[in-house]
């Protein structure tokens, strides 16, 4: 009984390190930067600069089919699988479109551009050039689900339709945490809205 009340606690220290590490790393990443136009009860309007990612295309439809691979295969550039083996700082959130072909991307670092990025090992990966945009955004906590996804995208619509807001159909998942943390872990679904609301 001892014994087992020793291993506990060494797990439970273990598991208290590991999270504030993954606290105090947060606030040093370099973040997919926004400017908040108006907020309401349930999502809020943002305006995003034009930014460079690496992205890589995958098949299929379904978060929990995808992530996973697709986090493997953009974090082994980043760790350096690339033609110069350098390592390249880790960003946030990650970014993966919700379509029928899900993209998962990453965003580059601002002292890079595409000049001077080392070229991945693996031909999938490609630099993408995300254009200034606005959209709207919902947050939830926890880990995403495929379900739960699902469901804050549908309340993101409704809302949307309620302060008669126009949105395009271009849906995307932001992660914020990496996948050892497990407190306050942070999602969002965001739509990009219309041009003449943009414009506005």
């Amino acid at each position: 009984m001892k014994i087992a009340l020793i291993i506990f606690g060494i797990i439970i220290v273990l598991f208290v390190i590991v999270q504030l590490f993954a606290l105090n790393s947060q606030r040093n990443i370099e973040t997919y930067s926004y400017r908040v136009i108006k907020k309401y009860d349930l999502f809020e309007i943002r305006s995003y600069e034009a930014t460079l990612f690496t992205s890589v295309q995958l098949s299929g439809n379904k978060y929990k089919d995808a992530s996973g691979k697709g986090f493997s295969i953009l974090a082994g550039y980043i760790f350096g699988g690339n033609d110069r083996k350098e390592k390249i700082a880790m960003t946030s959130p990650v970014a993966m479109s919700l379509e029928d072909s899900m993209t998962m991307m990453f965003m580059v670092p601002k002292k890079f551009n595409k000049a001077t990025l080392p070229q991945p090992d693996q031909s999938q990966i490609e630099f993408l050039e995300e254009p200034a945009k606005t959209v709207a955004a919902i947050t939830f906590g926890g880990w995403a689900t495929d379900d739960k996804i699902e469901v804050y995208k549908q309340k993101l619509i409704t809302a949307l339709a309620a302060a008669g807001i126009k949105h395009t159909n271009h849906f995307s998942l932001l992660g914020y945490n990496a996948p050892y943390e497990v407190l306050n872990r942070k999602n969002e679904v965001i739509v990009e809205l219309e041009a003449s609301v943009r414009d506005k």
